[in-house]
């Protein structure tokens, strides 16, 4: 078992994927997409950011995140994106959370640089374009993890037991933020990334920025559209400012509510969309069911909306229930540009040689624990896996 995630890339195994570059066919899942960063995915099938905890307790890469990453990349999926990474310690939002976070120790920082350069690599080298997701939990932060109250655009409450309540952030605590999410954003471009996603999605804090219920300022950063739009529109200016043309840049985002993902409207979701298009290279809305119609506007699928608004050199992501090849073509058709996919890559690194190239059904699970761990699933995400229906035998 390799300890480290420089013989953690060696260890996973490689598939044979000549014929996804090959393959004529199916041209709108697996013909090649350039980014207007520059960057060339060989095709539109991406690995959706998923939670696994995989990272050590201070957020530093362990080779379970890095074979997780590398098997699916070196499986097929042409943009592959980590899980959540925290951009400061305040912001840390779950067990085993990778960290792209300043560090005051210049030995653990060294040591954090050159296995996200590992990791950069090998996902580079696998023929796929690597993309670190950032995040702040904002009030999805417990003190448990931080050792602060967790913070928020305004305080609220909710009627939950483990619900903390939050302190509003500063002005200058605001800025702070955005400073953070940019210092990450280069951190993760000096280790040879290909770009970032600004995750403003699921209730996290750019997200409770943009909520009409969640943030109730009365500032510049607060109470209207405009003023809740502002934090994400700087941070993605400051990332392009520092990152330059050629690192792609995308936004995550819940286009209605779902779930921790609350005071959203879609038409002012797509107005984001829009406001941050100038800097941004993607725009990638989560459906949690993709079959779904916007609930606002039932004749219209979000990611037709998104995609009408956007310019075309925008392209937008979609992730939501995807397992068959008639549920990614289907999406594409809707208007999506690269189909995300979670649950059904979990359950087969593989999936885009097995369901798109071969045409075969996908593995649905659930799957033994064992099986899971043989296609790069650390024992510790299977746990996790658990409290989902459907994908671990019990």
């Amino acid at each position: 078992m390799p300890t480290d995630p420089f013989e953690a890339v060696a260890a996973v195994e490689a598939v044979d994927l000549d014929g996804l570059s090959q393959y004529p066919g199916e041209m709108d899942l697996l013909s090649p997409l350039t980014l207007r960063c520059g960057l060339t995915l060989k095709n539109r099938l991406a690995l959706a950011p998923l939670t696994n905890g995989q990272s050590a307790d201070d957020g530093a890469l362990l080779p379970e995140e890095v074979r997780w990453l590398v098997r699916r990349a070196r499986g097929g999926f042409g943009l592959v994106e980590t899980c959540a990474a925290f951009v400061s310690w305040q912001g840390k939002a779950f067990d085993g959370q990778l960290s792209l976070a300043a560090m005051d120790d210049d030995a653990d920082r060294d040591r954090q640089r050159a296995a996200l350069t590992a990791l950069a690599t090998a996902i580079a080298d696998a023929g796929a374009g690597g993309i670190v997701q950032l995040v702040h939990g904002g009030a999805r932060s417990p003190t448990r993890l931080t050792g602060l109250q967790p913070v928020a655009p305004s305080v609220f409450h909710e009627d939950s037991p483990s619900f903390e309540v939050p302190r509003a952030l500063s002005g200058g605590e605001v800025e702070a933020v955005a400073a953070s999410f940019v210092d990450a954003a280069v951190r993760a471009q000096q280790a040879g990334f290909a770009g970032v996603e600004l995750h403003a999605a699921h209730g996290y804090l750019l997200g409770q920025f943009l909520s009409r219920t969640l943030n109730t300022r009365d500032d510049q950063w607060g109470g209207s559209f405009d003023n809740r739009v502002r934090l994400l529109t700087h941070i993605a200016r400051g990332v392009r400012a520092a990152c330059g043309d050629g690192f792609a840049i995308g936004v995550r985002l819940s286009p209605e509510d779902r779930g921790f993902a609350k005071g959203l409207d879609i038409d002012e979701s797509v107005e984001t969309a829009c406001r941050v298009q100038d800097d941004v290279d993607f725009v990638h809305i989560s459906l949690w069911d993709a079959s779904k119609n916007s609930v606002k506007h039932p004749a219209q699928h979000p990611a037709r909306l998104f995609r009408h608004a956007l310019p075309a050199d925008v392209a937008v992501v979609a992730a939501g229930g995807i397992w068959t090849h008639a549920d990614a073509s289907a999406l594409v058709e809707r208007g999506a540009d690269i189909v995300s996919v979670g649950r059904a890559a979990i359950v087969d690194p593989d999936w885009p040689t097995h369901v798109i190239l071969e045409g075969k059904a996908p593995i649905r699970g659930p799957r033994t624990a064992e099986a899971l761990q043989a296609v790069a699933v650390s024992e510790g995400f299977v746990q996790y896996l658990q409290r989902f229906p459907g994908l671990v035998t019990p």
